[in-house]
């Protein structure tokens, strides 16, 4: 990104990349109306400020200003292409009319364009695993990789998938709008889906050197808080809580040194209680709705382990009960790796162990790391420290963030003790 920048700015651009990219990028699809031509002005804005603000300073609202500058270079593109395409000329036209009627672009103005955004990669128009995977790589900036990663399957096919969806979207001139009160619930089930994989990502990075990405985090939850805003479903109440739950866990989950520290390790006096009483307060709205989904009864589940005060006087009961009831809505493998961790707990590991085994039996999960190390974990619980270390091996071969690895190379060093 940076060239022959010097250092600091160099460091400003590239942190503004990372942060504010992807709502750069959407206020520039809705002032353009064009995904493509949106994704050009963003690259164009970023080189510009490379060049300018060593020289200029970084300008005090920077965001605005990679639009501004978006939107002209766009502008500067088209005019050069209209030379040859006469339809070209009347975008411009189009666009030189709106750009006098609104002037610069207000940084209050562009908050709600990344939900924008996401709700027409979610268009019904577009296949459900084509919305998710258009919606994390667009909206939140996920790489092909990672979004890979998330949906357990190949790197080519999430980037067809993307290609195909952007091919969809222009084609059929998908508009780029907040949909009408009455076509909301048809994209909230893909909508809920994307923010909670985006804060999943940000949560517990599927790879790299940190075990968060507070940016992802705090970026799913700013967008859950706007959709709970515009439509206050129950599910969408469910996922706000569901993810502040978890949030107020986060500074306990890394030690000092950088280490992972498991759920039953951590200091829970130091969990984020404003968050937890928040968290509750929001389940007990959606509760009160009388309906029923995957979200809220992850909530309630994750609200369980927030008011315990160890792993001793957690109630494991109720928990199992919540997973079988989640089941019933989604039987998902990683849902039935997760109760049979719960298992575990409520009766002994044998148990656990015997569904983790029929899982991977399956097939599903069997390039999962976490079903690998899970399995691991009840082994060396029950002493079997030769099946415990060569599943832990496994686990270690697949996974690729690197404060796991270093819990699992520690398990395998305690085991050879």
């Amino acid at each position: 990104m940076t060239g022959a920048v010097s250092p600091d700015v160099g460091g400003t651009i590239d942190r503004l990349y990372r942060e504010e990219s992807r709502r750069v990028l959407a206020t520039l699809i809705r002032l353009l109306g064009d995904l493509d031509l949106a994704e050009e002005a963003l690259q164009d804005a970023f080189l510009a400020a490379t060049e300018r603000w060593p020289r200029d300073g970084v300008p005090a609202s920077p965001r605005a200003w990679l639009v501004s500058t978006g939107r002209f270079k766009a502008i500067d593109r088209l005019r050069r292409r209209a030379r040859f395409d006469a339809a070209l000329g009347e975008l411009v036209a189009r666009l030189d009319d709106q750009l006098a009627a609104r002037g610069s672009t207000d940084g209050d103005e562009i908050q709600d364009d990344r939900l924008r955004l996401l709700f027409i990669c979610c268009h019904p128009a577009l296949p459900p695993d084509a919305q998710v995977a258009m919606a994390l790589r667009e909206v939140c900036g996920l790489t092909t990789e990672e979004i890979a990663r998330a949906f357990l399957t190949s790197v080519p096919t999430v980037a067809q998938r993307i290609v195909r969806a952007k091919a969809r979207i222009k084609s059929e001139h998908l508009r780029y709008e907040v949909p009408p009160p009455d076509e909301l619930p048809t994209r909230l089930d893909a909508v809920l889906h994307v923010i909670y994989l985006v804060f999943t990502e940000g949560y517990s990075a599927t790879s790299g050197a940190s075990l968060t990405r507070q940016d992802l985090s705090d970026e799913a939850i700013r967008l859950g808080r706007l959709l709970v805003e515009l439509l206050p479903d129950a599910e969408a109440l469910g996922l706000l809580a569901l993810m502040l739950f978890q949030d107020s866990r986060r500074t306990e989950r890394m030690a000092s040194d950088g280490e992972l520290v498991l759920l039953a390790d951590q200091d829970r006096t130091r969990w984020d209680r404003a968050r937890i009483t928040e968290a509750s307060a929001l389940l007990a709205r959606a509760a009160a709705s009388g309906r029923v989904g995957s979200f809220s009864i992850q909530a309630a589940i994750a609200e369980a382990h927030a008011h315990a005060l160890g792993p001793d006087t957690t109630d494991w009961t109720t928990i199992v009960a919540l997973y079988d009831l989640l089941l019933r809505i989604d039987a998902s493998t990683v849902v039935r790796l997760n109760r049979a961790v719960a298992v575990a707990m409520r009766d002994r590991p044998e148990a656990g162990l015997a569904i983790i085994d029929g899982i991977l039996e399956d097939g599903k999960l069997t390039d999962y790391h976490l079903a690998r190390s899970a399995r691991a974990d009840l082994l060396r619980r029950l002493g079997r420290r030769g099946e415990a270390r060569e599943a832990y091996r496994q686990a270690l071969l697949l996974t690729e963030q690197e404060p796991e690895r270093r819990f699992l190379e520690r398990r395998l060093r305690e085991l050879d003790v």
